[in-house]
């Protein structure tokens, strides 16, 4: 198996989530244990900024809050583009590194919601296939990192 294709499927169906505002596409992609934590910019570094966006994994409160999300927000542009994807050497493991530019716009007009910098996307081989485990916010990093 390709193990590298399996994760890269992973990032495009997520994508595919936020393009067709499916929640229940979204929800596949997470592990049981998966908790969001999430920078409230995208050059905080430091750890100590970050926030928890949500709880460890429930389905039904996940749900609720991308619905409410994709109710409130239309995608303008989602552009994202992997940079790199490893996997562990038993295979059961890896890690895509993934470039993203996406542009969210509130449906009333009130405010936009703009997504731009890298992000790693951490999965590990479950029995029903690759699930999300961590993936911290998108960040910009400086250049030449």
């Amino acid at each position: 198996m390709d193990r590298a294709a399996e994760i890269q499927e992973m990032v495009d169906r997520e994508s595919r989530a936020y393009e067709t505002y499916d929640a229940a596409l979204m929800l596949t992609l997470f592990h049981p244990d998966m908790v969001w934590v999430w920078p409230p910019h995208s050059r905080a570094y430091d750890p100590m900024e970050w926030v928890l966006r949500m709880g460890r994994f429930d389905q039904e409160r996940w749900r609720a809050y991308l619905q409410k999300f994709f109710d409130e927000y239309e995608i303008v542009h989602n552009t994202r583009i992997t940079k790199k994807i490893f996997v562990s050497p038993e295979g059961d493991g890896g890690f895509a590194v993934v470039d993203i530019d996406s542009y969210w716009r509130k449906r009333d007009g009130s405010g936009d919601l703009p997504n731009k910098g890298r992000a790693c996307k951490i999965y590990t081989l479950m029995p029903d296939g690759w699930k999300m485990l961590h993936q911290p916010g998108t960040m910009q990093y400086p250049v030449g990192t």
